[in-house]
């Protein structure tokens, strides 16, 4: 299988391409479609038999869960046994956007979906492909990232064609992902509500909205089953070694890369304030020193690194600030 890509950029190819992915998407079939956030693997989230699919596609482990996508809050509420006031309340702030929460599922929603939990992530992404799509479709979608599981997240059509190109029949291709890291997981079977993924909605703009939240360190690798994606202690890792650090000078970086590697050429950085100068041009990236514009960025070259072959990559260690820590917590979990 080699799957067909189809673009998006006048709106006769993006009516086809719903159209196709529709089709291919009611016939219990698994495709790549873009979000705000990441590229999603996308298949019917009330069919048990599609959603197996994405699991074996990407490699998956069985406990972890997959998010619910919707186009509409009358669809989220029927994904769900109940739909608390704390949920309107962050609906009307953040969606369609950036945020999943986590609720008791519905019974219609097949216990895959939820790796087995009582619990279901939904989210209302607001990239307009995949809207169209759910509503042309007229269910949910089941939608992780559309990469092999552990892997680099796809923010763009060709990543996806890298990893997955030869697993599915179709990648639509809507643009570069605008927010490049995955969406907040915010519990809401807990009191407070807990912030089970961190993501660029951080915690104080939550807090503006409905008040007191927590942070809920997950016990890795001991629960049967999570109740969100992005709580694997690896996760989001390139191929090479990642290693996030400060540096007060070359020389101190320089060090850094003489213990671990013998050939200097095969070492990238990735720096957002301190920039190296001695080192060769296409090894060193620069990303502003803007959380968004990080967030945009940072899949996009943890997988250019690893296409230049690189053995070593070394990322400038984020600011310490509420608006990083969607970001801070992929690069942890990307060096482990």
């Amino acid at each position: 299988m080699t799957a067909e890509v189809l673009s998006t950029h006048t709106p006769e190819l993006f009516q086809k391409a719903v159209r196709h992915a529709a089709e291919l998407l009611r016939a219990g079939e698994v495709v790549a479609l873009p979000t705000e956030t990441v590229y999603g693997l996308a298949a019917n989230a009330l069919e048990e038999n599609a959603i197996a699919k994405i699991f074996k596609i990407k490699g998956r482990p069985a406990n972890n869960p997959i998010i619910v996508h919707v186009a509409s809050n009358e669809m989220a509420k029927s994904c769900v046994k109940n739909f608390p006031p704390v949920a309107e309340k962050l609906a009307r702030s953040f969606w369609p956007g950036p945020l999943t929460v986590i609720l008791p599922r519905a019974e219609k929603i097949p216990e895959i979906v939820a790796a087995g939990g009582q619990t279901v992530g939904i989210r209302w992404p607001s990239h307009p492909f995949i809207q169209a799509v759910i509503l042309e479709c007229d269910f949910p979608l089941a939608a992780p990232s559309a990469n092999l599981s552990n892997s680099i997240s796809p923010t763009n059509a060709e990543h996806v064609s890298r990893s997955l190109g030869g697993k599915i029949p179709l990648i639509v291709d809507g643009g570069q992902s605008q927010v490049g890291i995955e969406s907040t997981v915010l519990d809401l079977t807990v009191s407070p509500p807990s912030i089970l993924r961190p993501g660029m909605i951080h915690a104080e703009s939550l807090v503006a909205v409905i008040g007191e939240v927590g942070s809920e360190k997950s016990k890795m690798g001991s629960e049967k089953s999570l109740r969100s994606p992005g709580l694997l202690k690896k996760h989001y890792a390139p191929k090479a070694k990642l290693v996030v650090m400060n540096w007060k000078d070359e020389n101190e970086l320089r060090d850094h890369f003489a213990h671990r590697v013998s050939d200097l050429a095969k070492c990238h950085v990735i720096a957002h304030t301190r920039i190296p100068s001695g080192f060769d041009a296409a090894n060193v990236s620069v990303i502003p020193h803007d959380a968004e514009a990080f967030a945009r960025a940072i899949y996009a070259e943890l997988h250019r690194c690893d296409e230049a072959g690189a053995e070593l990559i070394v990322v400038e260690a984020p600011p310490d600030l509420p608006e990083w820590s969607g970001i801070a917590d992929r690069l942890r979990r990307a060096s482990s």
